[in-house]
């Protein structure tokens, strides 16, 4: 089987590379932690004017069809960039709308035409809770709309532009503003489709914070070395050290093993397989972000540094959408079964 991107889905990767290093996305991430989402927005609308996020959308309701492999390129460059903002969870309901509209009647069909248009053009942002994808809404105050799916089957929508219930909870990284979700809101369907629904848009917001995992990861190991080139001791570069080289190496090859599983939780998105790359991809990035704190020294710890803002990104993101040991489970039950 062939992991490698298409002259195409290559392309779009470079467009989106390019974009973003022409944004000055470290001060979109500090504005956004501080709660002032114009810079952000300003690049979210440029990142949908792209196309990624019709990448998550049935052509009928403006988008390009359900995509994942080019949409997981996508996010690699977004975790790469370390882009702020509900991504993961604006796609995932992207997916979420799109797969009720395909499995429901014509009120569901209503829910994709209402919502998915100002999805696809990048002027509205969502955030999403489902069964098994944590307890806590991400960028409440800064979603235009609040889908949550909760376990008796019911697909609600709280409005956007306010903290949930018990305002902002703390977070390691601060441009992840976490609340807890409102208990109420308008229902907008229910019955086991949108449990069917809910397991599909799982998969998929678990298969982008893997290729995010994947993008934060690589550019921590790329300043990490591009720094141990610069750094000196006892007059030699200290990246020269058997014991650096060795500790770069081991993240290297950690982000590499990851690489082709989460290539192919894209092309089957089995649920198995989607787990599997997100527990691969989330510790190789959490194990690129001990190295790099560790080989940057005391310099890593601080806020002025733009490195901060990548560190802090690795472990909320190994978490979110699947811990370690709830992907350790979803795959060891399909080995079992």
């Amino acid at each position: 089987m062939r992991f490698l991107p298409t002259a195409e889905q290559s392309d779009f990767a470079r467009t989106l590379h390019g974009l973003l290093g022409a944004s000055d996305v470290p001060a979109a991430v500090r504005a956004w932690a501080a709660g002032e989402y114009g810079p952000g927005r300003a690049l979210w609308s440029r990142l949908a004017g792209t196309g990624l996020f019709a990448l998550a959308a049935d052509e009928a309701y403006d988008g390009a069809g359900l995509l994942p492999v080019e949409l997981a390129l996508g996010f690699v460059e977004l975790g790469r960039a370390g882009m702020p903002g509900p991504a993961v969870e604006t796609a995932a309901a992207a997916v979420l709308l799109s797969e009720l509209a395909r499995l429901g009647e014509d009120g569901e069909e209503g829910l994709a035409k209402r919502f998915l248009p100002g999805l696809v053009a990048g002027e509205a942002l969502a955030t999403l809770t489902l069964p098994g994808g944590g307890p806590y809404v991400l960028d409440a105050d800064a979603a235009t709309y609040r889908f949550t799916v909760s376990a008796a089957a019911e697909l609600r929508l709280a409005g956007g532009g306010e903290a949930g219930a018990g305002g902002l909870l703390r977070s390691t990284d601060p441009a992840r503003r976490l609340s807890r979700p409102a208990a109420q809101g308008e229902l907008l369907a229910a019955g086991p489709r949108v449990l069917e629904a809910a397991g599909t848009a799982l998969g998929w917001a678990r298969l982008l914070t893997a290729a995010q995992c994947l993008g934060v990861g690589e550019a921590l190991l790329a300043d990490t070395v591009r720094y141990v080139k610069q750094r000196t001791q006892f007059g030699t570069p200290i990246g020269g050290f058997q014991a650096v080289k060795h500790r770069l190496a081991d993240t290297l090859l950690g982000l590499e093993f990851a690489r082709p599983l989460v290539w192919a939780a894209a092309l089957g998105l089995a649920p198995w397989e989607v787990a599997a790359a997100k527990l691969a991809a989330g510790e190789a990035a959490y194990a690129a972000a001990m190295t790099a704190l560790q080989l940057h020294g005391a310099v890593g710890y601080t806020e002025e540094l733009d490195l901060s803002l990548w560190l802090r990104k690795a472990r909320p993101l190994r978490d979110a959408w699947g811990s370690p040991s709830a992907c350790r489970a979803a795959v060891l039950q399909e080995r079992e079964g």
